[in-house]
């Protein structure tokens, strides 16, 4: 474990190191689903208020989550050389402070939720808890990616309740591609830790059955995201831009898993971050292209 180091004194570190802490910058890779699924519920005007809310919603609730798991694993964190420099650790942040920062973002998110209708503050907690077992699922199964796939899978059904104020069959096979692209590259990104998981006590899919029994597991629910993806298109009307995005959605996953291998970890950062980074953005750049130049979007 790292030494120790004071808590910085000013508001501004503490708001940095907080910002670090939650790794604010990978909301990229759900921000876009939700933003794919608000515009296609708006279809055929933009309401960019609700819009703008939405947004604050899926960031504020991405960010609870993401304290809340920092806090939660503190101390797991600390055994793991990979994860021992997490601000919680090295006392660049103080425990009070993120328990500070998780309050101001659920304060935000359920005042956005308000703002937005009466079902999506209903169903807040529902989204909270979702959001928060994931850090728990590590202690009592073998499957916790597919806690975090339903976290996921929040985002864009929420975002359609956001706009229609209810419920949509259609958000929700999106979610399912979103938590299922996810939760299948977070089998990738475990694939990492299974020395000093089995070490402490942390479950995975790699620790109970092997890292190449992991990696093929991804790859077949990756199949099921590219399946996902296009039966979303067929529900909601997009035409031949959207399906290009998706084709190259599915180019872009093969290159994921044929980087990692299991006797060759080296490359999953690159597999986690820059691929997952570049589907995430590209289909909704597809999506919104699909949108505006083929569906009249305004």
């Amino acid at each position: 474990m790292s030494a120790a180091v004071p808590a910085p004194a000013g508001t501004g570190s503490r708001v940095r190191a907080f910002l670090r802490l939650v790794m604010i910058e990978h909301s990229v890779f759900a921000l876009p689903f939700a933003y794919i699924a608000t515009l296609t519920a708006m279809r055929p005007r933009v309401d960019w208020l609700v819009f703008g809310l939405v947004t604050v919603a899926m960031v504020s609730a991405r960010t609870v989550a993401m304290a809340a798991n920092r806090i939660i694993d503190r101390r797991i964190d600390a055994q793991n050389p990979r994860t021992a420099q997490r601000e919680l650790v090295t006392g660049a942040l103080s425990l009070r402070a993120g328990w500070i920062g998780l309050a101001v973002a659920l304060a935000i998110f359920l005042a956005t939720c308000a703002a937005l209708n009466w079902l999506c503050l209903a169903l807040a907690p529902v989204a909270l808890f979702l959001l928060t077992i994931y850090s728990y699922a590590k202690r009592f199964t073998d499957f916790p990616q597919v806690f975090l796939g339903l976290a996921q899978a929040v985002a864009p059904v929420g975002a359609w309740i956001a706009v229609t104020g209810h419920w949509s069959w259609a958000a929700f096979v999106l979610g399912l591609a979103v938590g299922t692209w996810i939760g299948g590259f977070d089998l990738i990104y475990s694939c990492q830790d299974v020395a000093v998981d089995r070490r402490v006590g942390v479950r995975s899919v790699p620790v109970r059955y092997g890292v190449p029994a992991a990696l093929r597991a991804s790859a077949l629910v990756h199949v099921a995201t590219v399946g996902l993806y296009a039966w979303f298109g067929a529900l909601t009307g997009y035409r031949w831009l959207w399906y290009t995005g998706v084709v190259l959605t599915a180019a872009v996953l093969a290159y994921e898993h044929r980087i990692v291998r299991p006797d060759d970890l080296s490359r999953v950062n690159r597999a986690f971050f820059t691929a997952n980074g570049v589907i995430g953005l590209g289909l909704f750049g597809f999506a919104v292209a699909d949108l505006v130049l083929l569906q009249g979007l305004r």
